[in-house]
């Protein structure tokens, strides 16, 4: 019989997590692909941002030019890089994705500018987040489609411009205050993307059901939607997780009642809030009477980065008026506390 060594098993425990990993990562790419949709006949949601779009690609395409540059704003998960793939095959040109903390140094930009081709789409996501100096290399790529550089040193330091091919650059942030007003104002079309409606979630989880070739009714759909805070990526993340608890309690169908459960385990209520959500509304209710309390307070207190709270939980928050942002900081609105039957601002207690 062999013997198999400490070290031995150690490796092959490694390279099968390895492999598994790796099977993994590459499952979650493939369903991250096949879940995008790649027209806007297949895109749900956004109907006046795609019908102005549709206008533009139809102009630009008659004109034989590229589109104009296109800045996307507004919360995380909302469709900003899909649309982006949408609007490059639209256009049949190719697209180059990348984001901006990955652009850190002068040569990450320039690299990637010179790589384009005639009428390709160049996507920056989190474009707020680029640095001083890449910014101002894209002014002159944005608006005459030059790159500007400079050679040598001291006395034999030398400017030249190198021309660019007419591209269009997709840029997505979700705080488009935080971008300065030059960069701004070379996107000559600047849209911002909405939170979706429950009708529309419902039509994008009953799209991912049949990727996923599962089986869900209206009742599964609506009860996904109303927990999915207006938002695709997290209905799309939902959906799997239902999923697999209708795998395994109740034959792969999901309905109303199986939908709820399998929410409830995941700790997300009827409300579309989690314990983050539950613990920010508690903190500002029973530890500061309600508010008003400051951001950095509440990270500290909660655990939490200040930009996860800003960006993640507090615009759903907002949008639903469960709190309110004041010049002293955070603050419960009279909507929460009408909508979870507060009497004491102990919402803590009325959740559970």
């Amino acid at each position: 019989m062999a013997i198999i060594s400490d070290e031995e098993n150690f490796k092959n425990t490694k390279a099968h997590n390895e492999a598994t990993t790796s099977s993994q990562t590459a499952y979650d790419m493939s369903f991250e692909t096949n879940i995008r949709p790649k027209s806007f006949n297949e895109y749900v949601g956004q109907s006046a941002l795609k019908a102005n779009l549709k206008i533009s690609i139809e102009s630009a395409k008659k004109r034989e030019l590229p589109l104009d540059h296109i800045l996307f704003y507004g919360p995380p998960g909302l469709g900003k890089t899909t649309l982006a793939g949408v609007i490059a095959k639209e256009m049949n040109a190719d697209i180059k994705i990348t984001s901006a903390p990955a652009l850190e140094r002068p040569r990450d930009i320039i690299g990637i500018l010179m790589s384009l081709k005639a009428g390709d789409v160049l996507f920056i996501d989190e474009i707020h987040r680029l640095n001083k100096v890449s910014e101002e290399i894209l002014y002159s790529a944005m608006e005459d489609f030059y790159l500007d550089m400079t050679t040598g040193k001291s006395q034999t330091l030398k400017s030249i411009r190198i021309p660019l091919p007419k591209f269009t650059l997709i840029g997505a942030t979700t705080k488009a205050g935080a971008l300065s007003g030059p960069l701004r104002d070379r996107f000559g079309i600047i849209h911002r993307l909405e939170f979706y409606t429950e009708e529309e979630l419902k039509q994008v989880i009953k799209r991912t059901a049949q990727i996923l070739e599962i089986n869900i009714n209206e009742e599964g759909s609506k009860a996904i939607a109303l927990r999915s805070r207006g938002t695709p990526r997290i209905a799309n993340r939902l959906v799997k997780r239902v999923r697999d608890y209708a795998i395994v309690k109740s034959d792969g169908f999901i309905d109303e009642k199986t939908a709820n459960k399998a929410l409830d385990i995941l700790q997300i209520d009827k409300f579309g809030l989690d314990n983050t959500d539950r613990a920010l509304l508690s903190l500002i209710a029973n530890k500061y009477g309600g508010g008003p309390v400051g951001l950095e307070t509440l990270a500290t207190a909660l655990g939490e980065d200040v930009k996860t709270i800003e960006d993640v939980y507090e615009p759903y928050l907002l949008q639903q008026g469960y709190i309110q942002r004041t010049p002293r900081g955070r603050k419960l609105t009279e909507h929460a506390v009408k909508c979870f039957n507060l009497k004491n601002i102990d919402i803590q207690k009325t959740l559970f």
